[in-house]
């Protein structure tokens, strides 16, 4: 018996790293799953794994920041297994540059398949399940570049931080209707990042890996956790964002007000904010300066 047993999850991106390791494991727990992903051979290839291993899988090819593919990612679902449960979006790009040396075209082709590419498939699942008037599971990606901040990613940290905006308004949204929405920020080593790592770090990787050691990066550590969010045991739990890797699930907390200064019931006067501001810090313990946040994390792939 797997927690998916009879239920039906459409993964996007799913074609490798995160997302095929998503599908595997939806599979293995028991769920059909129509498996998104933009390039066709790829996408074919993990829906070709998962029914070889046993289980139900079709591949749907196409943008998921499209609306007629969002859409026919739902309809496929129906048509061929009768029924959608779960929608784990996954998606998503990289076009690594600092602020000065970003284009237009990066900045819009970044934010175009993660912001849009995950609110047109939820789009299309949650008007299908408010139709049918059955509750159902999102699973959003978002990212410590996002919640964290991290250099020469601005685009891509932009995105992923309004992704987890995006899931706990949905969350917000749902709720009457029995829809859950959750974000992972996971990390891993996929196709997208492994080339950007210095090659001593490769080695000692494959080294470790040649010992039997755990490979605590794998993007396949990453889908349990989906897997669970997708299920109904996780019906308890939305609008939350969750980071995971290795054998690490933690849970974020959203922007907390941790300090205040108050003007007497008068409206502030910039020179006297000059001599009061400090107190926030002072108050609260946190840093005036610019900070790199990204250290502070407790699991990273280089420190």
């Amino acid at each position: 018996m797997g927690l998916l047993d009879g239920k039906v999850v459409i993964v996007t991106g799913a074609g490798r790293g995160i997302g095929r390791g998503e599908a595997l494991e939806c599979a293995a727990q028991g769920a059909s799953v129509v498996v998104a992903e933009f390039d066709p051979d790829a996408g074919e290839g993990v829906a070709k794994e998962i029914v070889d291993a046993g289980g139900a899988a079709v591949a749907v090819s196409g943008d998921v920041a499209e609306a007629a593919t969002a859409d026919s990612l739902v309809a496929t679902a129906v048509e061929q297994f009768g029924r959608l449960d779960a929608l784990v979006n996954n998606a998503g790009i990289l076009r690594d540059r600092t602020v000065a040396k970003l284009s237009e075209d990066d900045w819009d082709a970044v934010v175009r398949v993660h912001l849009r590419g995950h609110f047109l498939p939820t789009r299309a699942a949650i008007r299908h399940w408010r139709e049918a008037k059955t509750p159902g599971h999102l699973v959003h990606t978002a990212s410590t570049s996002g919640i964290l901040g991290n250099f020469g990613q601005t685009n891509y940290g932009a995105a992923k931080a309004g992704i987890a905006a995006f899931s706990t308004i949905v969350a917000m949204e749902g709720a009457r209707a029995g829809i859950t929405s959750n974000a992972i920020a996971p990390t891993a080593l996929t196709r997208m990042t492994l080339d950007l790592m210095p090659q001593e770090f490769r080695d000692a990787r494959d080294e470790a890996l040649e010992r039997g050691e755990f490979d605590f990066f794998a993007p396949e550590n990453v889908a349990p956790l989906v897997a669970y969010l997708c299920s109904d045991e996780s019906s308890h739990i939305s609008g939350k964002v969750f980071g995971v890797q290795g054998d690490s699930v933690e849970i974020y907390q959203p922007f907390t007000s941790v300090a205040e200064i108050r003007g007497d019931g008068r409206r502030w006067d910039p020179s006297v904010l000059a001599g009061r501001v400090d107190e926030l810090f002072t108050e609260s313990g946190i840093v005036p300066g610019a900070e790199n946040m990204m250290a502070k994390s407790r699991h990273q792939i280089l420190r």
